[in-house]
């Protein structure tokens, strides 16, 4: 048996999936911090005594990577280089109990809103003190902001509900004193997530408060962008676009998942909204918000999506010429309302379809960044690569969007600062650039 100076005390904690794994995953190392624990995330080292896996279970590829980093500390384990194996998040939550008979070297498994339990089985205490309090595993300048845990929504793909249970928003109080606190903290950029950002406030305040909540976030001193992911279309309010346009840190983009442009497909997905009625609310949001950056997600290969529904989604794409895309391909999720249907579609026609629609938003990318050149932006820059200093406009969410480049060799740039750039070149999804004087 290998063995290895463990640290005592020291956790190292994996993240795995979405945004939404980030920020709990910041909450729990606070906490382990304020326990005394000395904490690193995604440690290299192998020198922790305890490791805890947060995990991700929403498509099969994801499920893939969690099993597969389970299974890696619980080699670990086995050869002595950790003490003990925790797995919490997503896959937990669903999985609980094949888990524990599969991969039974885990010492615990917690489930998505299990921190207190969590932190009970180290010895540690839940510090009430802390709420909203994290520990940023992004660049200081910015950091994903979830104001709503779980979703109501009866999509028939979506596996969400079962992990993450339904809808629950975090207070307006306690979502500024946190803001307030980030940005105390050097923050610049908030990224407000949840399941359904346009359902916030209805479970609290009996009406859709995030237009609410949006105008006492962008009146805490120091914080310069807000940004929207995950917006749901159906019942979208609109005077959320009217606060955009008042206020200059509200950045003018949206993330809006709208899945797919086949009336018959969203119908079958129980999205509430037809293709018709998408167009109209695409055509609405950017009459309100002219120079809005919209991003959407789409899925290519749904039970029963015909050669015809992909060919109208594609023409729709084609159409809508969005400045953002991302695709899946379909995963058949147990216990979901489409579980019940046949997956029809072929592996190889899913990834071809998915495959398709890239190629073509990768065109309409690069028609869209030929615009820019010539333009200046205000850019806030995260890191340095190689010879360049990179960085984002307020357009351009972090690691999903394009990127701008800037040669170290014209100026210095301190990173988590706002420089004024000139676009000089640009390619399907990056921006070239010069410091304008």
């Amino acid at each position: 048996m290998k063995t290895k100076t463990k640290k005592k005390n020291k956790v190292n904690v994996v993240t795995l999936g979405c945004s939404k794994n980030v920020f709990d995953s910041e909450v729990l190392m606070a906490q382990l911090k304020a326990n005394q624990f000395e904490v690193e995330h995604e440690s290299q080292e192998d020198d922790a005594e305890i490791v805890i896996i947060n995990t991700c279970g929403f498509i099969d590829n994801a499920k893939q990577e969690s099993i597969d980093t389970i299974m890696r500390f619980a080699d670990a384990k086995a050869e002595g280089l950790v003490d003990k194996v925790y797995v919490t998040g997503c896959l937990s939550e669903r999985y609980r109990e094949d888990l524990e008979k599969e991969i039974p070297e885990v010492d615990a498994y917690f489930g998505t809103r299990e921190l207190p339990r969590l932190l009970k089985t180290l010895k540690a205490d839940y510090k009430h003190e802390l709420v909203g309090e994290r520990l940023l595993t992004t660049p200081n300048h910015y950091a994903y902001f979830k104001i709503a845990e779980g979703c109501d929504r009866p999509c028939s793909f979506c596996a969400i509900p079962l992990m993450r249970g339904k809808h629950s928003s975090t207070p307006i109080e306690d979502l500024v004193k946190s803001t307030t606190s980030l940005a105390a903290n050097g923050v610049k950029e908030l990224i407000l997530i949840a399941q359904d950002l346009t359902y916030y406030g209805l479970d609290l305040y009996k009406k859709r408060a995030l237009s609410d909540l949006l105008k006492r976030l962008s009146d805490v001193e120091g914080i310069s962008w807000i940004r929207l992911h995950y917006a749901f279309p159906a019942g979208f309010p609109m005077d959320v676009l009217d606060v955009m346009n008042e206020r200059e840190n509200i950045c003018k983009y949206l993330d809006m998942p709208l899945q797919h442009g086949s009336t018959k497909i969203l119908q079958a997905m129980r999205r509430g909204i037809t293709r018709e009625k998408t167009e109209e609310l695409v055509q609405a949001i950017r009459q309100k918000v002219p120079d809005i950056a919209l991003r959407t997600t789409l899925i290519a290969g749904y039970p029963g999506e015909t050669e015809a529904d992909f060919l109208e989604m594609y023409d729709w794409v084609e159409r809508s010429k969005f400045d953002r895309l991302g695709i899946f391909t379909y995963s058949h999720e147990e216990n979901t309302h489409a579980f019940n249907f046949k997956d029809s579609v072929p592996k190889k026609i899913k990834q071809k379809r998915a495959d398709a629609i890239m190629e073509l938003q990768s065109g309409i990318s690069y028609e869209l960044n030929q615009i820019k050149i010539g333009k200046q932006y205000k850019v806030l820059f995260d890191r340095t690569e190689g010879d360049y200093f990179i960085g984002r406009t307020e357009f351009d969410s972090p690691e999903v969007d394009n990127e701008v480049l800037v040669k170290k060799t014209d100026g210095y740039i301190r990173l988590g600062d706002f420089t004024t750039i000139e676009i000089t070149d640009a390619d399907h999804y990056d921006l070239h650039g010069k410091i304008v004087e």
